[in-house]
């Protein structure tokens, strides 16, 4: 499941029914129109791992958000260093500003484009992010959707 997380798991069902339910009514008559969704997460890097953990987001995250790209789903991405971070604060947010909502179906089709582009099933990237863990601790999650004023 944490490749789902990687493809923006965040966009699950009931935020789509929650963004139909309070955004859409008035659109037409609104002041604004629904933008990109952007996920953030919360990143807190075990000590010594620092440069470890940036070769990974440098390798494979690079790698995976560009293929995204490509595919139209992720429009943009970003690795932001919190400086001087108090207690409790991340050492790192990655931002990932996504086109829209996606579909289950969607979701599903790009998670096999995924395995196939990165010789991996479900289960071995699975794996793989546990293996990170020796580097970093994920913090929590934040999804926020851009809304543009007309």
């Amino acid at each position: 499941m944490k490749l789902v997380r990687l493809l923006g798991a965040s966009m699950g069902a009931a935020l789509v029914i929650f963004a139909q339910t309070y955004a859409a009514p008035a659109l037409a008559d609104s002041s604004y129109t629904p933008g990109s969704v952007w996920s953030f997460s919360n990143i807190h890097v075990e000590p010594g791992q620092f440069e470890n953990y940036m070769d990974y987001l440098a390798g494979n995250y690079k790698k995976q958000n560009e293929f995204l790209k490509k595919e139209g789903v992720v429009l943009s991405y970003h690795v932001l260093q919190v400086n001087a971070p108090r207690s409790g604060e991340p050492d790192l947010v990655l931002a990932i500003e996504y086109k829209d909502y996606a579909s289950n179906a969607e979701r599903l089709a790009i998670q096999k484009k995924m395995e196939a582009m990165m010789a991996m099933d479900a289960h071995k990237m699975d794996s793989a992010s546990g293996e990170r863990k020796v580097m970093r601790k994920l913090g929590g999650n934040m999804e926020l959707q851009e809304l543009k004023l007309k």
